[in-house]
């Protein structure tokens, strides 16, 4: 399967969430709704790697698939509020760059 970029990824979710007349979420909505997908993630990261599992009873969810949601949910509030999450990287990235740029150990690269 071919690579897609954050851009076509971001267009991606607003053709489909564009063919619904409700679009998207306002944004308290949709922060609620990332906080619901990031509890979801943490259950599962519990269950997996941590100390209490699954009851038998419960659906089978995935690491992977609660990631998918948070980056689903992560592009449609940056949709509508038209922001480029490549550009949000970038400028996240430069951050960490700079103001981390000695605060954890590298690995030597010999």
């Amino acid at each position: 399967m071919k690579e897609k970029s954050l851009a076509e990824l971001q267009r991606e979710v607003d053709q489909y969430i564009s063919q619904f007349k409700e679009g998207y979420f306002s944004p308290l909505a949709m922060l609620a709704r990332m906080s619901e997908e990031v509890g979801e993630l943490a259950r599962e990261v519990n269950h997996t790697y941590g100390e209490k599992p699954k009851k038998a009873d419960e659906a089978d969810n995935s690491i992977e698939l609660e990631l998918g949601d948070i980056l689903f949910i992560t592009m449609c509030f940056a949709n509508s509020l038209g922001i480029d999450l490549t550009s949000a990287h970038d400028k996240v990235m430069h951050k960490f760059n700079t103001r981390d740029a000695t605060r954890w150990t590298k690995k030597n690269t010999d």
